[in-house]
């Protein structure tokens, strides 16, 4: 927009200030320039981001304004920690870090006091509490400015006690484990993890099992990263969770098929579970269990004649039956082709550019399919024909299969 254009060309000619010696106007201006675009931005649609550009580059011409002025480091502070705590687009944030030399020990300590007088006002939250009063009021804000205080100052124990404060949910406990991974202190690290999986035991995080799996691995406790990663693969029976188990397994030297055939039983009982549960609804009844997660993982396994069995048992995803073609194209020609035919039509149904472009590209996958058969240029030839009088009112799709001969 027309007023954007303005704005930014006000806020860079700002910039050749700072080097003439009027450096203490452009930090009035700057945090002036910041508060009417994020105004601005409370009533207009910023989904190209230039507003948004607009308001980084205010931040960043304040800071260099400041750097310039050296403007007094109390009052710089409180105005500083006022928009961090409470502004609304979050332009000034990070000031300890950011503002650190221009607020010196003065400026920081004045920070540091009203952020802490702020702390006091935040009450603990432990397991069980409602994990969505994390973002009550100001308490995000503030929590990242205390924890920005004590990364600056280097203290583990300081960055943990503020972590502490709001032990909500598994995440939170994993946040924890992960400070004092990267502090080096590993056994301090997996106490608070285990200390997350006994508060969050059912439907926990599964960053926290991942991150405990990877340390029982290590040390070499198997039997425990195996129990972990199953209870992962059991509450979400999907190929992610599947491999995660696989590869658990495997490094712990465990007897893998044994779990293998184990996962594939549940995953079985799971989709029979969700078909009858789907079907006592009487909304979007099935008329047979969707079992792609089941051909997706046996697919992982390179075991293509069992998940075609399963796709033709209980039907699956189109991209699945589109991998499952690709796949037995060479041995199974006649299965390919009727998946590819099928699935065209579908495309070519939708009517759409897009769905076009992906119906051609079945098509051409069709070609050498019916050329290498007997009287195939034939087939191949009456296979056009076909399209072209089923779809000839479609005409950009005619257009297409027009470059077909």
């Amino acid at each position: 927009p027309y007023f954007v254009a303005g704005i930014r060309d006000v806020v860079n000619a700002l910039d050749s200030w700072i080097s003439d010696g009027r450096a203490a106007a452009v930090v009035d201006l700057a945090e002036y320039a910041v508060a009417r675009v994020e105004a601005v931005m409370e009533e207009c649609d910023d989904s190209n981001g230039e507003l948004g550009g607009l308001l980084a580059r205010g931040a960043e011409l304040h800071l260099d304004a400041c750097r310039a002025a050296s403007p007094d480091p109390i009052k710089l502070a409180e105005r500083l920690f006022e928009r961090e705590l409470n502004g609304q687009w979050e332009t000034f944030s990070s000031v300890a870090e950011l503002y650190a030399e221009v607020l010196g020990e003065p400026g920081l300590a004045r920070y540091r006091q009203l952020a802490e007088a702020e702390w006091t006002k935040v009450p603990a939250l432990k397991p069980g509490d409602d994990e969505s009063r994390t973002w009550h009021g100001n308490r995000y804000r503030i929590t990242q400015i205390m924890e920005t205080l004590a990364r600056q100052s280097g203290d583990v124990e300081a960055l943990v006690a503020v972590k502490a404060s709001d032990l909500s949910s598994a995440w939170h406990f994993l946040q924890i484990a992960e400070v004092y991974r990267e502090a080096g202190r590993a056994d301090d690290a997996l106490e608070w993890a285990e200390r997350g999986l006994a508060a969050f035991p059912q439907r926990t995080d599964g960053r926290l099992r991942e991150f405990l799996i990877g340390e029982y691995l290590q040390r070499g406790r198997g039997a425990e990263a195996m129990t972990l990663a199953w209870a992962q693969f059991e509450e979400g029976p999907r190929l992610e969770s599947f491999q995660k188990l696989k590869a658990a397994v495997q490094r712990a030297g465990g007897d893998w098929p044994t779990w293998r055939d184990r996962a594939l039983k549940h995953l079985r009982q799971d989709i029979a579970r969700e078909f009858t549960e789907r079907n006592k609804t009487g909304y979007a009844r099935m008329i047979a269990p969707d079992r792609s997660r089941l051909v997706e993982i046996l697919l992982s396994e390179q075991e293509i004649g069992a998940a075609r069995r399963e796709a033709e048992a209980g039907g699956c995803r189109d991209e699945l039956w589109l991998r499952l073609a690709d796949l037995r194209a060479k041995d199974h020609p006649d299965d390919s082709l009727a998946i590819y035919r099928r699935q065209a039509a579908l495309l070519v149904e939708q009517t759409n550019n897009q769905a076009y472009e992906q119906a051609m590209v079945l098509i051409r996958k069709i070609e050498p399919l019916l050329r290498q058969r007997d009287s195939g240029a034939q087939q191949w030839s009456d296979y056009l024909a076909e399209l072209r009088g089923k779809y000839k009112a479609k005409r950009n799709f005619m257009k297409l299969l027009g470059a077909l001969r």
